[in-house]
């Protein structure tokens, strides 16, 4: 019998247009590895039902007999089909809450459950992700938000030659953008109104490497996180460039220790022995950017209190715009207080009163928020996507999941991600058990 899988159309926004396996990448797994691809239709996807029944992939809406099923984002519960396996970033891994119906749905089902998030190497690095994406688009409408809340307050603007990235067509379209903003920029300066611009970019990983290309096709000047406050307070500052600080832990958090100095493993082991001590840095910024990985163990790196203290004072803050591309709710930006959508991406907080205003008009700081960055660049991350995930579909596929779980042969990094096994939480994620009892029902 031909090993199958199938690839499940994406329904839980209208702005999810991913795949995970593109038709190339479902025909070369036929031709080498004799895995046959199903495809749910779709009439939104980016790589459309024709894309797919061209390179000779079956469409249709019957997965009934693939055991195996990908796709990007959570599953319905009332979808799920009994022992089948199934492949998704499910966000179940620190007991989120809204995922806990989908999760006992799975353990009542008899499923098995992998999780992108947890395919790592024998280091505990993520190999299957969309961070880079996530960066890049959040770049953009970070800064395409700074341009429409500048033009709200009647400043004159180079950023409102932007748009959001989900208009753009692809990538190079969107460059080709920023490379007219840093054309005017560079020919007009920057309105004296928010000179000297500084954007602060917290977090030097994939989502962070994102950030910075796009950043970087603007004429930027780099500078130490040290020297933000010096920059914003010199007088001999450049209105044609911007400048731009990347923040690492060691300028967020110290230990709490009198004396004691910064160890990065000692602080991801025991965060717990750090405080934040990154707010003194923001009323220097006119930009924050957070590409930060983050948990309830950890400090913040802005409360709510601290935004209520900075726009309470006698003179406006240089702070117009948070893209919190990480989207934490109430997080490390603990004024994330929603997520937003591609189509509504930011709003205004209102950091005394607690307010929240969908758009960029009003009191307070723009936040934007989107939790789906990925799908505004829908081709580009499914290209990339899909070539990251080939390599370990023909295991799953082929994988014998009536084996105990100990005995299956899936590769070990897959095994790491493998959240329930035929039904049963896996040893290593017993914990989320705790998640559970605690919502029932």
């Amino acid at each position: 019998m031909t090993a199958s899988i199938g690839v499940r159309r994406e329904d839980k926004s209208r702005w999810e247009r991913r795949v995970p396996v593109i038709p190339q990448d479902a025909l070369d797994m036929l031709r080498d590895s004799g895995i046959k691809t199903v495809v749910q239709s779709s009439p939104i996807r980016a790589f459309t039902d024709d894309e797919f029944a061209t390179a000779g992939i079956t469409v249709q809406e019957d997965l009934s007999s693939c055991p195996v099923i990908v796709g990007i984002k959570e599953v319905p519960k009332e979808l799920f089909e009994p022992n089948k396996t199934y492949v998704f970033f499910a966000h179940v891994i620190k007991g989120q809450p809204y995922n806990m119906p989908m999760l006992r749905k799975m353990l009542e089902q008899g499923c098995t459950l992998i999780d992108y998030e947890r395919v790592v190497d024998e280091s505990n690095r993520r190999l299957i992700f969309f961070g880079w994406h996530a960066g890049v688009a959040g770049a953009i409408d970070t800064l395409w938000a700074l341009g429409q809340r500048l033009a709200w307050q009647g400043i004159a603007n180079p950023f409102t030659l932007l748009r959001q990235t989900h208009t753009y067509h692809d990538l190079d379209e969107a460059r080709a953008a920023l490379g007219r903003v840093r054309s005017a920029i560079e020919a007009e300066g920057l309105p004296p109104e928010v000179t000297p611009l500084i954007i602060g970019v917290a977090g030097y990983g994939n989502v962070s490497k994102g950030v910075q290309e796009m950043l970087d096709l603007l004429p930027i000047i780099n500078i130490e996180p040290e020297e933000v406050s010096g920059t914003a307070t010199r007088a001999d500052y450049s209105r044609r460039h911007i400048y731009k600080a990347v923040f690492k832990e060691w300028h967020m958090v110290e230990p709490v220790a009198a004396g004691a100095s910064f160890d990065l493993q000692d602080y991801y082991g025991h965060p717990e022995r750090y405080r934040g001590v990154f707010e003194p840095y923001v009323p220097y910024l006119s930009v924050l950017i957070n590409a930060i990985f983050w948990t309830e163990r950890y400090p913040r790196l802005v409360t709510k209190a601290y935004l209520k203290d900075l726009f309470g004072g006698e003179q406006a803050p240089r702070l117009r715009v948070i893209g919190d591309i990480s989207c934490d709710i109430e997080g490390a930006i603990e004024s994330t207080v929603k997520s937003t959508e591609p189509g509504e991406p930011v709003y205004v907080y209102n950091p005394l009163t607690g307010e929240v205003t969908d758009g960029c008009q009003g009191t307070g700081v723009v936040e934007m928020a989107v939790d789906i960055l990925p799908s505004e660049l829908p081709r580009e991350a499914s290209v990339y996507f899909s070539r990251v995930l080939k390599p370990f579909l023909p295991a799953m596929a082929q994988c014998d999941f009536s084996l105990p779980f100990e005995a299956c042969s899936l590769p070990p990094e897959i095994k790491r991600a493998v959240i329930v096994y035929r039904g049963k939480l896996t040893p290593d994620y017993q914990y989320i058990q705790s998640f559970l009892d605690s919502h029932p029902g």
